[in-house]
Formats: structure tokens, sequence, C-alpha cells
């Protein structure tokens, strides 16, 4: 039996085949087939704001933008610089108290809205969501808590208690109970799940980026602020993918200027370097949860106020604000939606085109049934069913070199959520290859005939 292991020097080396073998063997071989069924499996080699290379020299567009993690592009500099900073400091070190924490929870609280004052820093946004549920819990006196359907706030057994798509759910039950779920935007719902008054908190996404990118009706943040506070519930808002810029605001709950009780964030607080989690709530709040000797340790973290995600984070929320990324945003977002929107009206494939800022959905048609699905014997439906955005990501990525993808609750949207420097030049190379693929291919049919190709392929070499 082979026992050597790979050093770095070996792994920077691999080849595409190397990470399939490898993937496929050691890590998750389901993933690793409908990677390479759907033709998304690439070796890249490099990355610079906006784009990235692989192997073969090749440039890509990154308009995924890692889930909203990348903000400031890829290998943000001033990022990097920050880190190496601090990389003779302590990182890790549990018997004092972390000056970079300090530093980033005071910065956090000047940028925050209302009267969000104190930090608690982990190392994801579900971990921020955990940490936020049990504060409520704890801080209420009372376990009730209510979510919305559709919603997305993680994959731990608790923040997948709260999350909206029963194909997550569903295998991993029992759940954590009293948790119920309400229609997303609908404030008659809302108050009757909270009219009990045995509710800890509500927990919403101002946009629901995973659910397909959905924006709640005018006033819902503002009306469920109103019912929170009528009932004696905490509001809780994810502000995990939308936060920092995003959507055109450093914050999307200030859409609506609206002020949770708990704010949950994750993904570009870290600068795309780090990874880094963190809830910040009220003085109150925190002091009804945490306050005092006996009750400051109830909830921990080993890694979460590690030095080099706390110089990432200080220096990622700085160089949002110094380059007026929400503005830019905002300003981009504008120009990128009002340019899918000519695509609207012209392809029938596409169903709806919306989005705030840099966080954009269009979401497809499904196909209807045909010959190609009686060929497959159901699969190409399937595949359609389940992965149309993904197919079309495929002809994104492999003819146009455009990095993008579906969303997790609903695979019929892909994404469009490129780094906050993105340029209009690179914004129109999406706008033109979109048009592109919707006019050479015919809509959903030629589409469908490429990735019918690969699926069956796949199919007979099994």
């Amino acid at each position: 039996m082979d026992k050597r292991l790979y050093n770095v020097n070996d792994v920077i080396n691999f080849t595409r085949k190397d990470i399939m073998d490898n993937y496929k063997e050691y890590v998750n071989p389901g993933f690793a087939n409908l990677i390479g069924i759907l033709g998304l499996d690439k070796n890249y080699t490099r990355a610079s704001g906006v784009s990235v290379w692989d192997s073969e020299g090749n440039e890509y567009l990154d308009f995924l933008g890692g889930f909203g993690a990348l903000n400031l592009g890829h290998n943000p500099p001033e990022v990097i610089e920050a880190v190496e900073k601090v990389k003779q400091l302590p990182n890790i070190l549990k018997s004092t108290l972390g000056k970079m924490a300090s530093a980033l929870a005071h910065n956090l609280a000047k940028i925050a809205p209302g009267d969000l004052n104190n930090t608690f820093f982990c190392n994801s946004g579900t971990e921020a969501v955990e940490g936020a549920i049990k504060t409520a819990r704890i801080a209420t006196g009372k376990t009730k808590l209510i979510s919305c359907k559709g919603s997305f706030h993680g994959k731990t057994l608790g923040a997948l208690s709260i999350t909206g798509r029963e194909k997550y759910r569903i295998p991993f039950a029992p759940l954590v109970p009293e948790c119920y779920s309400v229609p997303y935007g609908d404030l008659a719902a809302l108050e009757e799940a909270l009219a009990d008054g045995e509710a800890a908190a509500f927990i919403v996404e101002p946009i629901q980026g995973e659910g397909g990118v959905i924006l709640p009706p005018e006033g819902y943040l503002k009306g469920a602020r109103e019912l929170c506070d009528k009932y004696n519930a905490l509001l809780i808002i994810d502000e995990v993918q939308t936060g920092l810029g995003r959507t055109g605001y450093m914050f999307a709950c200030e859409y609506e200027q609206v002020s949770p009780d708990i704010m949950c964030l994750a993904k570009s607080l870290g600068g795309g370097i780090m990874p880094i989690g963190a809830f910040i709530t009220t003085k109150d709040v925190w002091n009804k949860a945490y306050g005092g000797i006996e009750k400051c340790l109830l909830h921990s973290s080993t890694f979460g106020e590690n030095s080099w995600a706390m110089a990432a984070g200080i220096a990622a929320i700085n160089s949002i604000i110094h380059k007026d990324l929400s503005k830019k945003a905002k300003e981009n977002g504008g120009y990128f939606m009002d340019k899918l929107k000519t695509l609207i009206d012209k392809y029938k494939i596409i169903k709806d085109i919306r989005g705030r800022g840099l966080l954009i959905g269009i979401e497809f048609e499904e196909p209807a049934k045909g010959l190609l699905d009686k060929i497959s014997k159901g699969t190409i439906n399937k595949l359609a069913g389940e992965y149309i955005g993904a197919m079309i990501a495929g002809e994104l990525l492999n003819t146009y070199k455009i990095i993008t993808a579906y969303t997790l609750n609903n695979p019929n949207v892909i994404r469009l959520e490129p780094p906050l420097v993105v340029t209009r030049e690179q914004i129109d190379r999406v706008i033109s290859a979109l048009e592109e693929i919707f006019e050479k291919n015919r809509g959903f049919l030629g589409i469908t005939l490429k990735s019918a190709k690969t699926v069956l392929s796949s199919i007979l070499s099994r």
C-alpha cells in the first residue's frame, strides 16, 4: 500500500485528473461526479480581482464571487498585507484578550445599524447563526424560533432547523424542536406565528440569496421589526451574504432603515482571505445572555478570535469603506439590471430577473418533457428540473469563460454575484455571452442538447 504523503509543492503541480481522482476517492464522490457531468471541473492556478486563470492559461471572469465572500475580489493585496503584518503575533492564545478582536469589534460597532454593539467572533456563517439563535433563547428565556420558507441559514443542526428547504432538512430529522416557518414577505403569517408571545426570535434574510435572490415586498422588514417589538421577540437579520456593500448598502437592512437586535455576518468579512463569522447584538441583549463572570463563557470558539482572521476583517472593512464599494455596487448593479432586462422580452427561457446591487438572480423556465427525456429515460428532464441553472452555468464557463452557479434552494436560478470591484466592461462581457447563448442555442433546446451529450456519455460509461 502506497503511504506517500503529498506536500504543498506536489499539490501545486496537480493536474485536473489528479484533483478529480482524489475527490472521488477521498472527499465527495457524488459531488465530483456532478461537477464532472456539468463540465465545471477546472484546474485553477491563479486569481486576482475578478479574474482567475486555469492551468492552460485561460482567463475566466468570476461572477460567482465565492457566494458573496469576495466583495473585494480574489486575493486583495491590502488584506494579504494586513495578515502579513500580524504573522509574528500569537495567532491563537486563549489565556488573554485579543487586541485584533477588540479592534474589529470596535469597527463593527461603528458601522453597524442602530444600537448593535457587542460582537462574538466565530469561523463561518452557519456558526454565526448558531450563536445568534442561542443568544436569543438565553436572553429571552423563550425557545420558539420563527424563520421563513425558502430561507437559507446554514447546514449545522440548529441553522438547518431554521433553513427552508426540505431537501436539506429531511435526511437529518428530527431537528431542533420548536422551530416554525412562515412564508417570506407575509406579515400576516408572521404576526400569527408571533401572537402567542412565545417566540424568542424571528430570523430573516433581507434578500433570500439561496432561495433564488428573492426580494421581499416594500416595508416587509420594517413591518417585521414592529411585530417583533409588539410580541417581545428579538429580530435577527442574517446578513451573511448581503452584508458589507453587496446590495448597494453597507448592510441590506439599511434599505428600509431597520435595525435588528442581532445581526449575523461572515463571508466577505474575511476579505476573501480568512474564514470568519460573527454576530453582533445590543448591549442589553448581550448582558442578558452573557453578562457577568458566571455567564461570560457560555458560548465560545477556539479559533474565533485568531489574529490573522481579525486582521483580515479590519482590513476588509476599511477597504470596502475607502473604495466606497457600496456606492459602486448600487451604480453597477443598476447598470447590470438594466442590461439584463433587455433580454427578458427576447427570450422565453427567462422567467424573471431580480436583485439589488450586485446580488442578481436570473430564473429560467423549466423545459417541457419530450424526445430527449424519453431517450435518456427521464435523466435529462430530471437534470434540467434540478440543475437547469447549472447547465447554463456550464455553458457560460466552458464556452465563455464566465463563472456562475445556481442558488441552493432554487436550482432554476443562476446568481450573478461578482466582486464589487467589477467593471462595466466585464459586466458587458457577461451580457454579451448570455445573449449569444440564447440566440445561438434557440433557448433551452440547444443548451439541453449540449448537456444531453455529456449526460448520456456519462450514463453509457457506467
